[in-house]
């Protein structure tokens, strides 16, 4: 039996992903943005052993969720599933960020900083991030006119890239990132022509599963097969390049070793 946090899991994905966690008998911790998600999610999964509760969409608001989860304990792994998708019109946060990087990129990489080294860690990406740049040099939206789908899909780039870095920087740590599919949740629309029932898969046999092609690090999956990924996600000058732009954004570091 493993010990789970799952970011962004009061519905869809993650809250698939706990699910199916519980289903197979491990003790699973939900997050939800603000209280009534977090009811809802404990309804919806009575089995959760706790709901974390915070806003990501800013820097304070994720550092809470890391000390709230720390408070818990160690886990055995971290799922970062919170994400907004690709169909999102142009807002700042309180922090003056752009709020698809504010919670895409920069909270998984507090989350990732701030909470307890886990045994192992999962990032959702996206397929779209095949097309995308990374474009660390306007990292914020301030030259550049907004597209919310290009946003989405560097968030995801970033995403893949935040799991390169710490698969490189904390080797007795298994970090691997995956695209579920796109799939008619919320975020996905109701269009979407993958399937549903696969979509949690992945992420849940790559957080407890000791398959051999599960327990490996810094590679990237879709439905259980490893599958190529963007060039520059193997860049370590480049993965380096996002790890200072989020810890000079966010004053939280990124140990360079694990502990």
């Amino acid at each position: 039996m493993a010990r789970i946090f799952i970011s962004g899991s009061s519905t869809g994905l993650g809250l698939m992903a706990a699910e199916l966690l519980a289903k197979q008998g491990h003790q699973v911790v939900l997050h939800a943005r603000d209280g009534t998600r977090a009811n809802d999610a404990g309804r919806a999964l009575p089995q959760a052993d706790a709901v974390v509760v915070g806003d990501l969409e800013t820097i304070a608001g994720a550092r809470e969720v890391a000390a709230q989860a720390n408070a818990l304990g160690r886990f055995d792994a971290v799922i970062h599933n919170a994400a907004v998708g690709y169909r999102e019109g142009h807002r700042v946060t309180a922090d003056g960020l752009p709020h698809v990087f504010a919670i895409n990129t920069l909270a998984a990489y507090v989350l990732t900083a701030a909470i307890e080294k886990p045994k192992r860690l999962v990032y959702l990406s996206s397929g779209l991030h095949h097309g995308a740049h990374a474009n660390l040099d306007d990292i914020l939206w301030r030259r550049r006119r907004w597209n919310g789908s290009t946003a989405y899909a560097e968030s995801k780039l970033h995403d893949v890239l935040l799991a390169f870095a710490v698969a490189r920087l904390w080797p007795d740590v298994r970090s691997n990132a995956l695209e579920p599919g796109w799939v008619p949740t919320r975020m996905g629309g109701p269009g979407a022509p993958d399937d549903m029932s696969q979509a949690p898969v992945t992420q849940v046999w790559l957080a407890v599963s000791n398959d051999p092609a599960a327990t490996v690090t810094g590679r990237y999956f879709y439905h259980q097969r490893t599958r190529p990924f963007h060039p520059a996600a193997a860049s370590s000058s480049v993965q380096d390049q996002l790890l200072s732009a989020c810890a000079e954004l966010t004053s939280v570091e990124l140990a360079k070793e694990s502990s």
